[in-house]
């Protein structure tokens, strides 16, 4: 082979070579430079809608100290959004929504609310139970009245305080106290639970049937009382995000954060069980 010849060969053959390693650089099976570098790296993040604007979360009130730290949490994991949250009975925030409230997520605490909003449309795609929570009676510090079962509250002069049939805690109050064979006359019924937990830090009542997971949150002021008819009144929790979500996108990340790993420590170390 002459001289010529042989330059001619290499100079093909880094032509080639340079010609293979352009293609290499500038695609990954179809895949723009962007999205090989999320696949190198392992990270959706690259393909993922930027997160902007306002979440808007009606939840229950059981929720309120939980869903406060999990949307602080979420706003740090999205620099571009923030989380407004609605707290209230599921039932009330149930009928606001089929009204037309502009709400992005819904959290009830208890399927058959959930119901009545996917029942009227207002889901987008399926409600999913990320916790559970069961009832207590929520006694004064020292329980003054020496309340130990459901028949107890029955006691002449013992003051009691319970959630409305239609809040989930309400219904789920009827249900244990069915169980109990306990007839109950209270002398408040409220809205949600967060008001009959305060009926007893007031003192205007010797005792309430609420959540574990709210005499827990108060404990400094509240001691509670198990009793075993709670098992037949477990209320599951179910989150969804809203068919007429003003903010899809951010509702979607929503729901998906609060049934992360992440978002379930801090829901177990509340008191929420596993559904």
């Amino acid at each position: 082979m002459t001289t010529s010849t042989r330059r001619l060969v290499v100079a093909a053959a880094a032509a080639l070579a340079l010609s293979l390693g352009a293609t290499a650089c500038g695609s990954d099976g179809g895949k723009t430079g962007a999205d090989a570098a999320a696949t190198a790296t392992g990270s959706a993040s690259a393909a993922a809608p930027k997160l902007s604007g306002e979440v808007n979360v009606f939840a229950a009130a059981s929720l309120t100290g939980t869903f406060t730290e999990l949307g602080k949490k979420f706003e740090t994991n999205y620099p571009g959004v923030k989380v407004k949250f609605n707290f209230g009975g599921s039932s009330a925030l149930a009928q606001s929504i089929n009204s037309g409230a502009p709400a992005d997520v819904f959290a009830a605490a208890s399927t058959s609310t959930m119901k009545t909003v996917s029942d009227a449309g207002g889901v987008n795609g399926t409600a999913a139970n990320f916790v559970r929570n069961t009832l207590t009676i929520a006694v004064p510090k020292g329980n003054p009245k020496h309340v130990a079962t459901l028949k107890d509250l029955t006691t002449p002069g013992v003051k009691v305080a319970l959630c409305a049939k239609e809040v989930p805690c309400g219904a789920a109050a009827v249900t244990a106290l069915k169980a109990a064979g306990v007839d109950l006359t209270p002398v408040t019924l409220e809205q949600d639970v967060k008001g009959a937990l305060t009926k007893v830090e007031l003192g205007e009542v010797d005792a309430s049937l609420v959540y574990k997971t709210d005499v827990k949150a108060d404990a400094a002021k509240i001691d509670g009382v198990d009793f075993p008819e709670a098992e037949k009144a477990v209320n599951d929790y179910p989150i969804a995000a809203l068919a007429k979500a003003p903010n899809k996108d951010g509702a979607a990340a929503f729901v998906a954060y609060i049934q992360s790993a992440e978002a379930k420590q801090v829901l177990t170390a509340a008191g929420f069980q596993a559904p």
